[in-house]
């Protein structure tokens, strides 16, 4: 199916696709994700074309990545790399710069519906990084976050006051081997990080996480 809003891009991609011979079989055209949920309906679809240089912007893919099992094949000029992994990551298969051969085209939509992608290595690598920042931000916690911003020898600070809740600022300090005034500047570093103001508050927050001195 092609999916379009630009009626001569719209006119030339049916052309196109209808002039390859038995190999790609054209399921339907639509203007808007409404038509083309008529379609995918009634029709059987295997690999979708979405035209982006219109008004139909990248939340459309996802909605009909939703509609259908579909593989969604982008087409545009823009060779802004933000448009092409906004793309991916919304959920296309592949993305094709219209300034690539015709062939290309008619090769990529084949590949995909064998269910392989069309992406250059260079975007494989941020696509891969943009997912696992999400899923970083997805599972991480507020103090998660706030505990991974500590340093080693914070971390080590914290590790030595929870050892031993009743020892006092000079020792601390003598056995992480620096002066007291040194530890209070990382204490008011972990307070800081941290968002508590106590070392009470510190000793619950440490045991509650277990963190400890390593890195």
């Amino acid at each position: 199916m092609l999916v379009s809003d630009l009626p001569i891009e719209l006119w030339g991609l049916e052309k196109l696709v209808q002039g390859t011979g038995p190999e790609i079989e054209l399921a339907g055209t639509a203007v808007n994700c409404g038509d083309a949920a008529r379609i995918i309906y009634e029709t059987p679809v295997n690999v979708i074309v979405v035209d982006l240089d219109g008004e139909i912007g990248i939340d459309a893919i996802a909605e009909l990545c939703s509609l259908s099992p579909a593989r969604v094949l982008v087409l545009t000029a823009s060779r802004d790399v933000s448009v092409h992994d906004g793309a991916i990551l919304a959920g296309a298969r592949g993305v094709l710069t219209k300034g690539e051969p015709v062939a290309a085209l008619l090769t990529a939509i084949i590949k995909i519906d064998e269910g392989e992608f069309w992406i250059d290595g260079a975007a494989t690598g941020r696509i891969f990084f943009h997912l696992a920042q999400r899923r970083k931000a997805e599972y991480e916690t507020p103090d998660q976050i706030r505990i991974a911003s500590l340093t080693r020898r914070e971390r080590q600070t914290i590790a030595e006051i929870t050892r031993d809740a009743s020892a006092g600022g000079r020792l601390i300090a003598e056995r992480l081997n620096i002066s007291e005034n040194t530890l209070r500047n990382h204490l008011n570093s972990i307070y800081g990080k941290l968002g508590l103001s106590s070392r009470l508050e510190l000793f619950a927050f440490a045991k509650l996480h277990a963190i400890t001195g390593n890195a």
